[in-house]
């Protein structure tokens, strides 16, 4: 795959050491801190040092690999997978379902175990933690099958945010899709994504969520990608979407364009006009 961004000019050696695929840059850190790389001949004991395209970096006496182009994947995840590479009480994750020959990837955000649908994972960990970032302003969009009976002008509120055991809660546009008997599905879409954010706030509605299914985050669908399944998102429909958002780029977005933006993309009320997307569609723990 072509690369997506340039390589910025400097960056710390740790995350050099994670674009190029050899480890996380949490392990990378454990490698500095052992003695095991050189940089320019010289062993490093800390990783607070930048390092830029001329410098030469050896693991262990090997020079190390070119940074790997940042790429994106859509995953179909399955309920009953957790979000993580690895879990203590050894449920199934969902690298478990990965394609054996997927190389080193980070997922952008969670997905809590029992809800599924559309994972974005990346190589690249500043892109995950910019797209993870609420002031981005990318909406998550859910479909949610609930049960119990559906107050339309409470969901409708819910666009005014809420304060819920102490904790805000931004603007969540819901919506009834449609109802069968006491059974009903409902449109949801939030640019938060706080830890079990519609469920708690749907619960407190007196709504029991009995499937949650993530269907798009900012310009990327779920699709009819099949569950469990894996796709990556071409290089050039990758830089057409991010843009600016793509690490190495000409520039990051401030915290004060980040925060306009968001307020552009913010959900809006049922019935009340969105603005103009700015991406063109395909798209933390609910």
């Amino acid at each position: 795959m072509a690369g997506a961004s340039k390589e910025p000019a400097s960056q710390r050696i740790a995350r050099r050491i994670a674009r190029a695929g050899v480890c996380s840059r949490r392990d990378a850190e454990r490698l500095i801190t052992a003695g095991r790389v050189v940089v320019n001949g010289v062993v490093l004991t800390t990783p607070a040092l930048n390092v830029g395209p001329k410098d030469t970096v050896t693991i262990d006496g090997t020079p190390l690999p070119a940074a790997a182009p940042v790429r994106l994947w859509r995953h179909h995840k399955r309920k009953g997978r957790i979000t993580a590479s690895k879990d203590p009480q050894g449920r199934p994750t969902v690298f478990d379902d990965l394609p054996p020959d997927m190389p080193r990837t980070i997922t952008i955000g969670r997905l809590d175990f029992n809800t599924e649908g559309l994972l974005l994972l990346t190589n690249d960990g500043a892109l995950a933690r910019t797209l993870e970032l609420p002031a981005t302003g990318w909406v998550r969009r859910y479909r949610v099958r609930v049960h119990g009976p559906v107050d339309e002008a409470a969901l409708a509120a819910l666009a005014q945010g809420k304060i819920l055991d102490g904790i805000r809660y931004g603007p969540v546009d819901a919506a009834l899709e449609r109802k069968t008997g006491s059974n009903a599905w409902l449109r949801v879409g939030l640019a938060e994504g706080k830890n079990r954010e519609v469920r708690k706030l749907l619960n407190n509605l007196g709504l029991e969520v009995t499937r949650l299914i993530r269907v798009s985050f900012g310009p990327f669908q779920l699709g009819r990608l099949a569950t469990g399944g894996c796709s990556e998102v071409p290089a050039k429909s990758l830089t057409e979407q991010l843009g600016g958002l793509l690490p190495g780029s000409a520039s990051l977005p401030t915290a004060t364009a980040a925060r306009a933006r968001a307020r552009e993309r913010a959900p809006q009320p049922a019935g009340r006009a969105k603005p103009r997307a700015r991406h063109a569609h395909h798209r933390r723990t609910p």
